[in-house]
């Protein structure tokens, strides 16, 4: 009888266990949709308020529209979601790695701003500013949207 009544409450703390992972998972995606809808809104704000300050030149297709930068936001907040998940999973400390990760690639990323982008037709010190800008709103989102998410902790 002693390994009926066993065999139940590990079969009942395995479903809890379940349901557990399933809702951890469960916040982490809504967390991960959130960070990549508020990054793409973000830049799409910052777009619409550059051109209202700089005017972009027609001829600087880097700026030509808002479907650019909303696809050049959205790619790489979903890697930064799924980076975010495997660290949560695989490291000690995720936000200390996850943004250090970050801001090498923020880095990384706003070298061809100052190197390429000068260089390309109708570019303007004001226009090469507003993607530099656009770089720190994705990246602040992303990571402060991220990192307040902590690994729960096993009862």
């Amino acid at each position: 009888m002693s390994s009926i009544a066993m065999s139940t409450s590990v079969a009942t703390s395995l479903s809890v266990s379940g349901e557990s992972r399933a809702r951890i998972r469960g916040r982490y995606a809504r967390l991960g949709l959130a960070t990549v809808v508020a990054a793409v809104i973000a830049n799409v704000l910052v777009y619409f308020a550059g051109d209202a300050v700089v005017g972009y030149d027609p001829e600087f297709v880097v700026l030509g529209n808002v479907v650019g930068i909303a696809i050049f936001t959205l790619i790489p907040a979903i890697v930064s979601v799924l980076l975010y998940a495997v660290l949560l999973r695989r490291t000690a400390n995720p936000a200390r790695v996850f943004t250090i990760v970050a801001a090498v690639v923020f880095v990384v990323t706003t070298i061809p701003d100052f190197t390429y982008i000068p260089s390309q037709p109708g570019a303007t010190n004001g226009q090469t500013a507003i993607l530099v800008l656009m770089h720190v709103v994705a990246a602040g989102v992303i990571v402060r949207m991220l990192t307040s998410y902590t690994r729960p902790r096993a009862r």
